[in-house]
This record gives C-alpha cells, structure tokens and sequence, in this order.
C-alpha cells in the first residue's frame, strides 16, 4: 500500500520487476503496485520471477499460465546454465535428489508444480492444442453440470481418443446465474449441434428446456458407484489440458486434490467441491464410461 505514493523526482517509471512473486497475497497486490508505476504515456516492462510453488493451485502457478497477448512467459532451470557457474557440487546434489527423489528433483531442481502427493489426477498434459489438431477430431462428446448457485453451470466440449485413451478438452463455457435458455443460446451459437449433450440427470426440467430450444440434450446416466467408477475412470486416461482452451478446466483438474484428516492422512473419497467441470467431463464420456463399466 505505501507504493500506492510512490513519485519520482523527474520522468516516469519504465521498468517493474517483482522478485519472488509467489511471495505476494495474490494478484491483487501486484496489481495495486502497477496502477501507481504505470502512469504516463510510452511503453511499460514488468517483469515477475519465482520458482515454482510444490501445489499447482497455488496463485502464482495459475496466473502464469493465463495467456495474454501482451505477455510473454519463460521457463529456464539449471540445465540451461554453464556448469562453471554452478560448481560440481551443485551439480552432484542435483543427480543424486534425481536417483532417490525424482519427484522432489523435478520441483526442486526443473520447477515443476509437481502438487504436494494428493492430487487426484496425476495424468495432466498441459500443452497448446491446434486447430489442426481439432479439425481431425472424430469423437466428439459434450456434457452439462447444471450447477446451482452460488455454484456455476458448466458445459465441456472434448474429443476421447479410445485407441491412445487419451481425452482432450477442447472448449468450456462455465456460467452464474445464467439462464437455461441464455447458456443454451451460447452453445447453438457456438455451433454445438453435432453430437448429443449429455447433462446431469439430477434436474430433468434443465434437460427438457434444452431439448425444447433445439439442443440434442440428454441425461446422463446414475447408478450406485457410478461417481467412483467414473473418476476412477478418468484417473486412468490421459487428459489433455489447452489452459488458454479451457482455463477453468485447467485450474479444477490441476488443483483437485484428496482431502485429509487432523492427523495429515488422506480421506477416503472423492471431495464434493470444486469439480463442476470434472462432472461436466464424467457426464460428457457417460456412456463410454458405461460400457466399460458393463464389461469389467
């Protein structure tokens, strides 16, 4: 806050770097800090180093992979250094935490995000996908969680390589307070008339005010075990994460973690919260689920 008064003898403030931006609250107080050193006319550099936190929820990790056209964002590690710069011991402990502690190494020594052990899906591939790519899509599924405020409505858009077991998710549209017709709108919009939406059989009536707008709607299937067999389902399947495609997706599959007890243990069970995507997802793959399911 006390940057809020910040004033220079002459000229303006070019250049802002914030070292050890995981060390800040949020993005909020970055943001405080440049509405006072980004004043006057011309160009701005604002530049924001950290190593990576262990948990891929936490702020710094999901506000770097928001993409903006003007923002570039660079990854480095040690091994794109001299190695007289870092000296044969840090190299030695690099490859031994490498031989007894892979996970370790590749947050300590690679910055990865690699979450603290209880994440849920382990099976992420964060990686740009092409138009290319989904022009030779052939396998399209679609699925709705209704949501209920405060909780929001989410609609999923993927493509499940059966051959690979490889889920892509190409296209989200995640909502509050929006009406049926207004989200149903949306998607005609958008052209997602071409396979069947397959939607949370908990509310029938939000099924038949999609069918009466024109939209291939169905409910999903439930059953005694279904949830279970479902994540379990998924957790087995690679899913290809487009953050730029899908950032809401992103943030629920990459943060959606096993909660624990006093004692630190993980909980049995699958945490109700913060999954309207992940259900979206379950409900779209309802019924390649299910003849798995039938087949086990």
């Amino acid at each position: 806050m006390k940057i809020k008064s910040v004033k220079v003898p002459f000229g303006s403030i070019r250049v802002t770097h914030f070292e050890e931006k995981d060390q800040f609250s949020g993005r909020g107080e970055i943001r405080t800090v440049l509405q006072s050193t980004m004043r006057g006319s011309g160009g701005f550099w604002n530049f924001e180093s950290y190593n990576p936190p262990l948990s891929r929820d936490n702020w710094a990790n999901r506000d770097s992979v928001l993409e903006r056209p003007d923002r570039l964002c660079h990854r480095s590690t040690y091994l794109e250094a001299p190695p007289e710069w870092l000296g044969e011991q840090f190299l030695l402990e690099a490859e031994r935490l490498r031989e007894t502690d892979e996970r370790a190494y590749r947050h300590e020594y690679l910055g990865e995000a690699v979450g603290t052990s209880g994440n849920v899906f382990e099976n992420l591939q964060e990686r740009r996908i092409t138009d290319e790519e989904i022009r030779s899509f052939d396998r399209i599924y679609m699925g709705v969680d209704w949501g209920f405020a405060p909780d929001p409505y989410a609609f999923i858009r993927l493509h499940y390589d059966a051959a690979r077991e490889t889920v892509y998710l190409l296209d989200e549209l995640v909502a509050i307070r929006r009406t049926n017709t207004a989200t149903a709108e949306e998607l005609q919009r958008r052209g997602y008339t071409d396979g069947y939406i397959l939607c949370d059989p908990a509310e029938p009536k939000s099924v038949a005010d999609y069918r009466a707008i024109g939209l291939p709607a169905k409910p999903a299937r439930k059953g005694a075990g279904s949830v279970d067999y479902g994540m379990k389902w998924l957790q087995g399947r690679t899913i290809v994460i487009d953050p730029a495609r899908t950032p809401e997706a992103w943030r629920e599959f990459s943060s959606y973690e096993f909660e624990r007890d006093r004692e630190g243990n993980f909980v049995s069970g699958y945490p109700d919260r913060d999954n309207h995507t992940i259900d979206a997802v379950r409900y779209a793959l309802d019924r390649v689920i299910g003849s798995y399911r039938s087949n086990a």
